[in-house]
């Protein structure tokens, strides 16, 4: 499958009709810092669909983008804030897990999939591990992506992936690199399934 386009429809905080609207969902979630924005803008081919930032915690609401493949049906991409970091204030934090685990959780929505990005060169952090947790209890369709592939040194690369899987077993873990285009078929294969 291709992307043939990509908009930014709006930035949500909490109930809103866009996330009813029977549009299947595919929910994008992982640490702050670990190139979530970056891993979009390669799936999506586009340069900054996605705002990157080198300063933690920037994205704090649902950011929707409408994705509309080449074949098939178009779907939302649900940008979700970054957990485990924010610059500024616990309160500030707490208020972005609150809408990332109603989002997930309690809002009654169904996502397609949820994709769970971490950093392959760090490997599975207690965030993470926590995040996969809930992720689990809800029953949710986990995709594991391990981004920055590119920064694991050729030597560590085959023990590193094998943390990693054995970390999220029985899940799909796809080696990314939005850097070098590592694995960006592979995740648009897998979403559209």
């Amino acid at each position: 499958m291709k992307i043939k386009s990509a908009k930014f429809i709006r930035g949500v905080t909490g109930t809103d009709e866009i996330l009813e609207d029977g549009v299947p969902q595919v929910a994008f979630i992982g640490r702050s810092n670990v190139g979530k924005s970056s891993t979009i803008n390669s799936l999506v081919g586009q340069k900054d669909l996605a705002r990157t930032s080198s300063f933690p915690g920037r994205t704090q609401e649902l950011n929707v983008f409408l994705i509309t493949p080449e074949k098939g049906s178009p779907f939302y991409l649900v940008d979700l804030p970054g957990y485990g970091f924010a610059k500024g204030a616990i309160s500030k934090q707490e208020q972005i897990l609150k809408l990332i685990r109603w989002y997930l959780t309690d809002s009654g929505i169904e996502q397609k999939k949820v994709v769970l990005i971490i950093d392959a060169s760090v490997g599975a952090t207690a965030n993470d591990l926590e995040m996969f947790r809930i992720l689990q209890v809800d029953n949710k369709d986990i995709v594991v992506v391990a981004n920055k592939i590119d920064k694991i040194k050729k030597s560590e690369y085959i023990k590193q992936l094998r943390k990693i899987n054995d970390a999220f077993l029985g899940h799909k873990v796809i080696p990314f690199s939005a850097e070098k285009k590592i694995g960006v078929g592979e995740l648009v294969e897998e979403i559209s399934k």
